[in-house]
């Protein structure tokens, strides 16, 4: 196995799949359209490729393995790790997409994939992820929203948002006291042009409200305009 995600390529991907006919053929496939990949079969493979020290961009975890599974993988990296997760599930139905995005992963993708969808899915979370506009420092009533750094604290204590939770955070902050709906935060938070999953942002959006909200049943940041989307008041 190559060291996890050696810098220099398109993107640094943490391949994890314990299918080595997929692993194998996905890992050659995204190579060639430029990325670096370190494949690893299993869950405690992935996050010893993620200890201190090694750099990726992102990581494509399948959903079935043995042992530890993908959801309980992508729970025990967000401990420390807010890189992107993308989920791969052999199934689309909510059972698995909304476990998957409960977990903490940004995206997912039924197999089988194309690696081009798969590739264009990977960059529009870096895309996002590195997205930055101007870099001030805003105030959301307790919170301090460092735009540049991609952090919120509260009393000066990093609240650990993830990339695309800050991505969702800045799209409504930038549009304070606008209603978008969840077609409008596909495109502008996950780059989706001509549509996509809606259960991306409504599990997005819970995550991200039981991190700044000091009550997360009862909003006063973000509420849901029901039928509509989403609206933040400052």
């Amino acid at each position: 196995m190559t060291s996890a995600c050696q810098h220099g390529a398109m993107a640094e991907v943490l391949l994890v799949d314990d299918d080595r006919a997929v692993r194998e053929s996905m890992a050659v496939a995204l190579r060639r359209l430029g990325h670096e990949v370190t494949a690893v079969e299993d869950g405690p493979a992935a996050l010893a490729a993620l200890a201190p020290g090694h750099r990726c961009d992102v990581v494509l975890l399948d959903v079935m393995m043995p042992g530890i599974n993908g959801f309980e993988t992508c729970r025990r990296i967000r401990v420390t790790n807010g890189l992107p997760i993308v989920m791969l599930t052999a199934r689309g139905d909510d059972t698995d997409v909304v476990a998957g995005l409960e977990c903490g992963a940004d995206d997912y993708v039924v197999k089988p994939v194309s690696p081009r969808v798969l590739d264009a899915r990977i960059k529009a979370l870096l895309r996002r992820g590195a997205r930055s506009d101007e870099a001030p420092v805003a105030r959301l009533g307790e919170l301090v929203v460092d735009m540049a750094a991609m952090r919120v604290t509260r009393d000066g204590v990093d609240l650990g948002l993830t990339p695309m939770e800050f991505r969702l955070l800045e799209v409504l902050l930038r549009n304070a006291g606008q209603v978008l709906t969840r077609a409008v935060l596909l495109d502008r938070v996950w780059d989706y042009k001509y549509g996509g999953d809606s259960r991306l942002v409504d599990s997005t959006l819970q995550r991200l409200r039981a991190r700044i909200e000091p009550d997360p049943a009862h909003p006063t940041h973000i509420h849901t305009v029901r039928g509509v989307g989403y609206r933040l008041d400052r």
